[in-house]
């Protein structure tokens, strides 16, 4: 299957190509798609070191993602009346006592550990190992006490410790266990494949760590790491699937931006989780550089505003012996997942350069957002009105504000006077810088003079018929000769 030109999944062949050659891992498996298709998908290397290649329905662990789940069950549960976000977690679980140095009692909500601020710090090496806990043990664990580093729901911490206890409010809610409250709830309804404990009858990537050291007679190679069972830390990343799978989670994810209504959960609910609800410090970007995007956490997945992009809605999981990624564009639909056996491989570096290429490759830039029609129409009456000013178009294309705000006499002058210091413009008025729309009922676009250029902007009202409220016109200094 192919992108949109040859040369890109070319590149994306080399990339996840060279994670093998380089040992990074001993299998990957990437798939690009949209609302409609796989657009590209390839299995690299093997599900075990000289093993088959893994394909669209080899399972893998895919760790982390699995919080996306978790949330979406939580979700489902608020919806139905049945638990509110905003209520104390010890109202669920009362050994969960969480304090600050010091021993000041925190109280964080349902909430605040569903947008990673509860105040828990980050956990990765010690949760990663503690997946088949008991629901006893992990009582025991909690009781012994838990230290907070922030005051709840203050600050972004990446916290496991807060998806396993959101794992025990789901139990205490519906009754059964995680696992069955996931299966029924969730992936039964949706019909998805993935599963909590390695199935006999599937192909399943085995995983890997590499073995360092110096002495050690295989250094540099891989070494099997074996399975753990479900337990109270499943709800922090404990599902198999396969890509397949995943595809249609993110899919079905990603719907709720197009209108798909359809499954246990809402579009407007699942468009909730994929909003920006705990802001992060900024993350390091492909070269290093600390990126001045907007990042932070939804409910289950972290959410970014891109500059160039938009929204990107992404997870990354990281386990012993695995690493996954599922990342997407809601303006456009296109996604990527990617997934390594290998331990803490980062393959969300390639499934990132994965989705900019595929993109960078659109026969149009994806737009994050588009102008309504009635907008580029205004526009096009507003321009009309600069070279040509006509009261009577004026009167109807504009809101009852713009002429109280400023008299037509006054813009019409106003104008004239821009025109001028710009040389005029052209008959037929025309722009070569790109518009700016950073909301349907908002544009800004430029018209060209002889010495210079004008920057126009126009904004609608709320109300329909729809009326524009605001209407400028100014001299883009920089632009003048």
């Amino acid at each position: 299957m192919h992108l949109v030109d040859d040369s890109t999944d070319t590149t994306i062949a080399g990339i996840f190509e060279r994670r093998i050659t380089d040992g990074v891992a001993p299998g990957s498996f990437v798939a690009v798609f949209d609302r409609d298709r796989i657009r590209y998908e390839q299995g690299f290397g093997g599900i075990s070191v000289g093993g088959p290649v893994p394909t669209s329905d080899t399972l893998f662990r895919i760790a982390s993602c699995t919080k996306s789940f978790t949330a979406a069950v939580l979700l489902i549960l608020r919806d139905a009346g049945r638990l509110d976000l905003d209520a104390a977690v010890d109202e669920f679980v009362p050994e969960f006592a969480p304090v600050l140095h010091g021993g000041v009692v925190g109280r964080p909500t349902v909430r605040m550990l569903l947008t990673m601020s509860g105040g828990l710090g980050t956990d990765d090496p010690w949760a990663d190992r503690q997946e088949s806990l008991s629901r006893e043990a992990f009582r025991a664990v909690l009781e012994r006490g838990v230290r907070l580093i922030t005051v709840p729901g203050t600050a972004f911490s990446y916290s496991n410790l807060g998806y396993a206890v959101l794992g025990q409010i789901i139990e205490r809610v519906t009754g059964t266990s995680y696992v069955e409250a996931v299966t029924s709830l969730l992936l039964e309804p949706l019909g998805l494949g993935a599963v909590f404990e390695r199935p006999d009858d599937a192909v399943t990537a085995i995983g890997h760590r590499v073995v360092f050291g110096r002495g050690v007679e295989d250094a540099g190679h891989f070494v099997e790491v074996p399975f753990s069972g479900p337990g109270v830390f499943s709800a922090i990343g404990g599902l198999f699937a396969s890509p397949a799978t995943l595809i249609g989670w993110v899919r079905w994810l990603d719907g709720a931006w197009a209108g798909d209504d359809t499954g246990p959960l809402s579009a407007a609910s699942r468009r909730e989780m994929q909003q920006l609800h705990r802001i992060a410090p900024p993350r390091p970007t492909l070269d290093g550089v600390p990126s001045r995007h907007a990042l932070g956490y939804g409910f289950g997945l972290f959410v970014e505003d891109d500059a160039e992009l938009g929204t990107l809605v992404s997870h990354s999981g990281g386990y012993p012996g695995y690493s996954a990624h599922m990342r997407w564009h809601p303006a456009t639909g296109v996604g990527v997942v990617a997934f390594e056996n290998a331990g803490y491989a980062a393959v969300a570096k390639p499934a990132e350069q994965a989705l900019r290429l595929t993109l960078a490759a659109e026969e149009e830039t994806p737009a994050t957002v588009r102008p309504w029609p009635e907008t580029l129409v205004a526009s096009m009456t507003a321009t009309g009105l600069v070279t040509h000013w006509d009261d009577r178009v004026a009167t109807a294309l504009f809101a009852e504000n713009v002429a109280l705000d400023r008299p037509f006499e006054e813009r019409r002058a106003a104008i004239a006077a821009a025109v001028d210091r710009v040389g005029g413009i052209a008959e037929v008025a025309s722009g070569r810088a790109t518009p700016i729309c950073d909301s349907p009922d908002h544009l800004v676009w430029f018209v060209e003079g002889e010495r210079g250029r004008l920057r126009l902007e126009v904004r609608l009202t709320p109300t329909v018929p729809l009326r524009v409220q605001t209407f400028t016109v100014a001299v883009d200094e920089s632009s003048l000769t």
